[in-house]
């Protein structure tokens, strides 16, 4: 007899066992595929990403061209600056520029400014509207009238026995030029003429005018000389002078006596012209010692002692004065900077936003002529990258002036968008 097949037991809790391991091992499965993508989509939406890009530059600055100072082209001439140092330099309020010879030349009627300062120096007044001593002129003074008038030389009216202060006698000696009154009241104040030339000699020597020779006090002896730099010195001593400030800015004059004058230095109040003299032997031989304020700009206008000689006419010195004034002027300037929103840098981000970095004024300097102008750019990091945010400055400085103008954001960077963020994950996790 054949049997069947031999039978195998069932184990029914082990069958059940092996159903839980397959449905939990499905169920990891199942999440681990869904959990990839959501972390993905999680850590792309939230990592960092690289700080936005700043690049700056400095803004160009175009330094103007060289100031040219209009010094006379003939005969001689020498300027001073006061009140400029910090633009000019410390040596323009000595000698700033010279033209023509430094030797000694004739300098006719300026020398009356040194007659009245010695005069002074023997019998000071206590100010500008100190009349002084009374003079009383003799009959050999009145004669003086005559003597000159044939030398062709510049009078005044000196009646014999008249009298007029010291104040007014000096005031006749300088706004006309009376050259009869620079010998009466040089005699009356030392006696003789030999005794002035002593004295102005002495003068000349105590005040450092080494270069200055004067052997009569009028000018007409060609032999009064002075070089361009003793005549800065001169003009500066004169105008320190109360007395003689206050006279030589007088345009006219009437007095008892001498009647009506004028004063022979017709660029007074032109072009800022304080003073101071005139003087000429003729054709070619035209001078003129001057001082002018010239506003600039500056806070203060700026003190010019100035001289100019040898001129062919008076026309020509006046001109060649009033265009050295002008060049003067012209040498100082505002000078362009930047302009309101100029860009100076940019903002780049690797998502494609983009904003500038821009001046928020205008900008000037003021300076002189070509003074070099330094930049600065200090940049700061940018907190919210948004419009107007404020990330640094600008600072140019010429000469004794500083400018400071902020930089500011021109337009805004936005976050990058989810769908840049998905697609870029390369970019994400940056710093």
């Amino acid at each position: 007899m054949f049997g069947g097949p031999p039978q195998r037991s069932v184990d029914p809790e082990g069958r059940r066992r092996r159903r839980r391991i397959g449905w939990i091992v499905t169920a990891i499965v199942l999440v681990v595929l869904l959990a990839v993508p959501s972390g993905y989509v999680w850590w792309a939406l939230t990592a960092p990403v690289s700080a936005p890009l700043v690049e700056t530059h400095e803004p160009p600055v175009t330094v103007p061209a060289a100031a040219a100072v209009a010094l006379p082209s003939t005969g001689a001439s020498a300027i001073a600056v006061a009140g400029g140092d910090e633009y000019l330099g410390a040596e323009a309020s000595g000698i700033w520029a010279t033209s023509g010879t430094s030797e000694p030349q004739s300098i006719a009627s300026i020398t009356k400014l040194i007659t009245a300062l010695v005069i002074l120096e023997r019998h000071p007044l206590a100010g500008a509207a100190d009349p002084g001593p009374t003079i009383t002129f003799s009959k050999a003074d009145h004669d003086l009238y005559d003597q000159y008038y044939v030398r062709g030389a510049t009078i005044a009216a000196m009646p014999t026995g008249s009298s007029m202060s010291l104040h007014d006698a000096l005031a006749t000696m300088l706004i006309p030029s009376a050259s009869n009154y620079a010998e009466a009241v040089s005699t009356w104040a030392f006696g003789s003429q030999g005794a002035f030339r002593g004295a102005a000699q002495r003068w000349l020597a105590a005040n450092g005018l080494t270069g200055t020779t004067i052997v009569e006090p009028t000018g007409l002896d060609a032999r009064n000389t002075s070089t361009p730099a003793d005549l800065i010195a001169l003009g500066k001593l004169a105008a320190a002078n109360p007395v003689i400030a206050s006279i030589v800015a007088t345009r006219s004059l009437a007095l008892p006596g001498p009647g009506a004058m004028q004063n022979t230095n017709d660029l007074l109040g032109s072009n800022g012209i304080t003073g101071l003299k005139t003087g000429n032997l003729g054709e070619g031989t035209y001078n003129l010692l001057f001082t002018a304020s010239v506003p600039v700009g500056t806070a203060q206008p700026l003190s010019v002692t100035g001289v100019v000689l040898g001129g062919f006419t008076r026309a020509n010195v006046d001109h060649d004065v009033m265009t050295l004034i002008d060049s003067i002027r012209a040498g100082f300037h505002e000078v362009p900077l930047a302009k309101r929103d100029q860009p100076v840098g940019t903002i780049t981000t690797r998502w494609g936003a983009s904003a500038q970095i821009v001046v928020s004024d205008y900008a000037t300097i003021f300076t002189w002529s070509d003074t070099p102008i330094a930049v600065e750019m200090t940049t700061t990091t940018p907190k919210t990258y948004t419009d107007g945010e404020e990330v640094g400055s600008i600072t140019w400085t010429a000469g004794p002036n500083t400018v400071t103008v902020p930089i500011e954001i021109d337009g805004a960077i936005v976050p990058p968008t989810d769908s840049w963020r998905l697609t870029h994950p390369g970019e994400l996790g940056g710093e």
